[in-house]
C-alpha cells in the first residue's frame, strides 16, 4: 500500500528532527558495536511508514475513496504501486466518494468536510529539498501554479481556495452525501526536476495526495479524517497518451508467461 505523506508543517518539523538525529553521531569515532541495525533502519531514508498511521488492518475500509479518471500504466509489475501518466495542463476528474459503512463517523453526517489536493514529490531525495525545488520552479515559471482546479468542470465543491504561497495545493469544502468531482490540472512536468543532460531525461514521479478534514470545536477544518495518494508522471501535452501507447505495445510483445508478472491497465486510478 502506498505510504501517505503528511501535512507540510508536520513534514517540516519531522524532517528537521529526523535529519538532526541522523547526523548527531557524525564526527564521533565508531567502535565495534557502536550502532545496531535498528538504529540504521530508524534513519529517515528507511522510514516508509509513520508509526502514527493506522495499520493495514485498519485501512481496509477507509471513510472516503478518491478515484482519478485516468488509466494506469500496463507496464507495472504485480504488487508494485500503480503509475498513471497525465498530460500537462489537461483537466482530470477526481471523484470524491463517501465510503462509510452505516453508523461510521456520525459526527460528519449532514456536515461539510474540507479536502486539500496537492502535487508532491514521490522520491524521498526530492522531498527533503521540496521547498528549494518549488522555489526554483516558481523562479523559472513566474505567475504559474503547479496545480489548479478547473472550477467550471468541477461538481459539488464549495469555497475553493488557492494560496499564493502554496503553488502545489488547492482546497475546497464538499458534502459527502452529494455527488462531488474535482477536476485538477497539473502544470509541472516530470522532467523539470531532472538534472539537465542532453535530452532523453527520465522524468521524476510525483504524487497526487488528498487530505480530508472535519471541523473542530471552533469550527476550523483541522481534524484529520483520511489521506490517500497515487503515483503519477506528467508529460507535455499528448505525451502521456504516447507513453501509454508505448507501454501497451511493449506489453503486447511479451510472452504470456511474462505478462503474468504485470498488472492490467485499469481505466481509473484509485488513490490509496
Amino acid at each position: 500500500m502506498a505510504w501517505v505523506l503528511k501535512m507540510d508543517e508536520v513534514i517540516e518539523s519531522g524532517l528537521v528532527h529526523d535529519f538532526d538525529a541522523s547526523l548527531s553521531g557524525i564526527g564521533q569515532e565508531l567502535g565495534a558495536g557502536a550502532y545496531s541495525m535498528s538504529d540504521v533502519l530508524a534513519l529517515p531514508i528507511f522510514k516508509q511508514e509513520d508509526s502514527s498511521l493506522p495499520l493495514d488492518g485498519e485501512t481496509k475500509h477507509p471513510p472516503f475513496q478518491y478515484v482519478m479518471c485516468a488509466a494506469t500504466s500496463p507496464a507495472v509489475k504485480l504488487h508494485d504501486e500503480t503509475l498513471t501518466y497525465l498530460n500537462q495542463g489537461q483537466s482530470y476528474e477526481i471523484r470524491m466518494l463517501d465510503n462509510r459503512k452505516m453508523g461510521d463517523m456520525p459526527e460528519i453526517t449532514g456536515k461539510l468536510v474540507k479536502s486539500i489536493i496537492r502535487v508532491v514529490f514521490h522520491d524521498r531525495r526530492l522531498q527533503y529539498t521540496e521547498h528549494q525545488q518549488l522555489e526554483g520552479w516558481k523562479w523559472n515559471r513566474p505567475g504559474d501554479r503547479l496545480l489548479d482546479l478547473d472550477i467550471p468542470m468541477s461538481v459539488g465543491i464549495i469555497d475553493t481556495r488557492t494560496n499564493p504561497s502554496q503553488l502545489n495545493a488547492v482546497e475546497f469544502l464538499w458534502d459527502p452525501a452529494k455527488r462531488t468531482s474535482a477536476f485538477i490540472q497539473v502544470h509541472c512536468i516530470s522532467t523539470e526536476f531532472t538534472p539537465r543532460k542532453h535530452g532523453g531525461e527520465k522524468g521524476v514521479p510525483f504524487r497526487i495526495q488528498v487530505d480530508t478534514f472535519k471541523q473542530n470545536e471552533n469550527g476550523e477544518y483541522t481534524d484529520h479524517l483520511h489521506s490517500a495518494s497515487c503515483q503519477i508522471k506528467v508529460f507535455k501535452p499528448k505525451g502521456a497518451d504516447r507513453k501509454q501507447k508505448t507501454d501497451r505495445e511493449k506489453m503486447e510483445k511479451r510472452t504470456a508467461h511474462e505478462k503474468e508478472k504485470y498488472q492490467p491497465s485499469y481505466d481509473t486510478t484509485i488513490l490509496t
